[in-house]
């Protein structure tokens, strides 16, 4: 007789156990008795009569993601594929909807998804679609949004992660993007260049005005010690002709020591008599009078031409 008990006993507490269960944290778990819909169990150790309920699934409440790949053309017929990804939870009100209206909820997302970009993307070129890849994630999102809100699935954020075109347009695109910063560069390097050459004339002109204003100064200098050495000259009774002459004369054997102590000067041909200094202050002389008969000259034949 007691051989008898101990299968019911063990029957018995298999059954005891079989009666409870445990649902983790973020979970939903839908009990059905002989088929039908019964309840829905969240977290923690939860209770069902063995043989006649049985756990029909468990639904997550965590945030999911689905990415999904989806290729169409552009405006300009550009052939790209889109990564979106699509982050959804299912609503904890809505575990039934989420359970038994949607066999397949991955499906149903990917084909709105494909429904959505593919009829935004060919509105766009390609160079519009990596500026307004926000635009598009917005347009999936309120389309998967509006659906899927009766399936019990709530869209949290959709997000275009990648645009990846056609190879060869990639590689176009590159050397469009090369080509156009070599041309800056080049309108950096022409204005450096042009640059240059501004400063080098500006330095170039203002050499010349003090290289001018010195060689002034040095013929300013030469005519007040000329005129001082006349002045000294006619104190010890030299007239100016003569004091004229005499510093001529000086100053020609000046340039001759002067071009004898260079020891690589050029052959130079020069008269070194003191008859060849009188010769040069009268041919100086000379040149300074017809001079200013010309410019007296002028001045008559303007005069006369004012008054006619």
């Amino acid at each position: 007789m007691n051989f008898l008990l101990i299968p019911i006993v063990i029957f018995g507490i298999l059954l005891l156990l079989a009666s409870f269960f445990v649902v983790k944290q973020q979970t939903a778990v839908i009990v059905e008795r002989f088929g039908r819909f019964l309840s829905i169990r969240n977290s923690g150790l939860q209770m069902k009569i063995p043989l006649v309920d049985r756990i029909a699934g468990r639904v997550s409440l965590k945030i999911q993601q689905l990415d999904v790949i989806v290729e169409t053309k552009t405006r300009d017929d550009v052939f790209v594929k889109l990564k979106i990804s699509v982050q959804y939870v299912v609503i904890r009100e809505k575990v039934y909807e989420a359970f038994y209206k949607l066999e397949y909820p991955h499906e149903q997302i990917t084909s709105y998804v494909f429904d959505v970009v593919r009829a935004e993307v060919p509105k766009m070129k390609l160079d519009d679609v990596f500026v307004k890849k926000d635009d598009i994630a917005i347009a999936v999102k309120a389309e998967l949004q509006d659906a899927m809100l009766d399936y019990g699935y709530d869209i949290i954020k959709t997000l275009v992660t990648d645009i990846d075109p056609d190879a060869q347009v990639k590689s176009a695109m590159n050397r469009i993007n090369a080509s156009e910063r070599e041309k800056i560069a080049a309108q950096f390097e022409g204005d450096a260049a042009r640059i240059l050459i501004v400063e080098k004339a500006k330095a170039e002109a203002e050499s010349k005005r003090l290289q001018g204003q010195g060689i002034a100064d040095q013929r300013r200098e030469i005519a007040r010690g000329l005129e001082e050495s006349v002045e000294v000259l006619n104190k010890v009774g030299i007239n100016s002709q003569e004091a004229s002459a005499l510093i001529v004369v000086t100053q020609h054997y000046d340039t001759l020591q002067s071009i004898g102590e260079e020891t690589n000067t050029n052959l130079i041909l020069l008269p070194n008599s003191p008859q060849a200094g009188s010769d040069m202050l009268n041919n100086m002389v000379a040149s300074f009078t017809a001079s200013n008969q010309i410019g007296e000259a002028m001045k008559k034949q303007k005069r006369s031409k004012d008054k006619e």
